[in-house]
């Protein structure tokens, strides 16, 4: 998207809902009537967004309605988070922070000892 000229001007135009919340977010609503608090966030989504979150913005709204659809049925709810944590085993901060001292920083375990524990 970036490559073909991305701008987030576009999104905030033509939809009515990013344009209010974005308004609102810079009206200083909830700042307590600061306008100047979220401007540099404001100006960052305008103007560059580098993460594209305005192009994500319909997505992510859809994915909230749709989660808040399952969570008023309880049992679905359960078992779709049951299911989630079951199969997130690889994505453990243990597991990425061992990658990250073995793979990246090159780093092994040290043993600390704490008066007459062992950590």
């Amino acid at each position: 998207m970036k490559a073909k000229g991305y701008d987030p001007r576009h999104y905030y135009d033509s939809d009515p809902e990013l344009r209010e919340a974005v308004d609102q977010i810079g009206s200083g609503l909830f700042s307590r009537g600061d306008r100047n608090l979220f401007k540099p966030l404001v100006d960052s989504l305008m103007y560059d967004d580098p993460y594209l979150l305005f192009a994500d913005y319909r997505s992510y709204v859809e994915c909230q309605e749709q989660a808040s659809l399952v969570y008023k049925d309880q049992a679905k709810w359960t078992q779709m988070a049951i299911l989630n944590v079951a199969r997130m085993g690889k994505f453990s901060s243990d597991r990425s922070i061992k990658e990250y001292c073995d793979e990246i920083w090159k780093v092994n375990p040290v043993t600390v000892k704490l008066g007459k524990f062992k950590v």
